[in-house]
């Protein structure tokens, strides 16, 4: 502390503790005498200068490191901010390259989409091909079947009705002259 507030202090605790015994010797009310009006001077003093005074030598100090701290808030936020902006920035022109992204990708889905349903009709396609042919020689086999099946019944019907007709053409010399030839020819391969 410095001298002078010193010295104050000194007489103003010295006055304190004197003016109780002297107004006490006088008689009267201590309030209104003119020692009580200095204590309420004193006590203003003590009450307001105090804080004044303390405010006046403290309070620079307090509002200069409170404003430092509100100004590196201050540049910290607004470094913030120009971050937070930046990943704004960085995000919209993601969304717009994701945009371009699924149209691009759905185009590729598309044509993949068209590609496999193409080679779906080819499939099918050489499908009902290979059946074609299948059934086309199914059908020449069974073509062919029938015509061999139609040719020995006709053949054998031929053979039934030649049969029958020389049957009928043969009388009993005829068939007797064809058994002589028959006994003949067994003859002969006998020997």
């Amino acid at each position: 502390m410095s001298g002078r507030v010193a010295r104050a202090l000194l007489s103003g605790l010295t006055l304190f503790f004197s003016a109780g015994p002297c107004a006490a010797a006088e008689g009267g009310d201590p309030v209104t005498t003119p020692l009580g009006w200095f204590f309420r001077f004193l006590n203003f003093v003590i009450l307001v200068g105090v804080p004044v005074y303390l405010l006046w030598r403290k309070a620079p100090a307090f509002f200069a490191r409170r404003r430092h701290v509100i100004l590196a808030a201050m540049s910290e936020a607004g470094r913030l901010k120009e971050e937070a902006e930046q990943r704004l920035r960085d995000a919209e022109e993601k969304l717009a390259g994701l945009a371009a992204e699924v149209e691009h990708l759905r185009e590729a889905a598309r044509r993949e989409a068209e590609a496999e349903a193409a080679r779906i009709l080819q499939l099918a396609r050489d499908e009902v091909q290979r059946i074609e042919r299948a059934a086309y020689a199914e059908s020449q086999a069974a073509e062919r079947a029938a015509r061999l099946e139609l040719k020995g019944l006709a053949a054998r019907l031929a053979v039934a009705r030649a049969e029958a007709a020389i049957r009928q053409q043969a009388d009993s010399q005829v068939q007797s002259q064809l058994f002589d030839a028959f006994v003949e020819s067994l003859a002969r391969s006998v020997h």
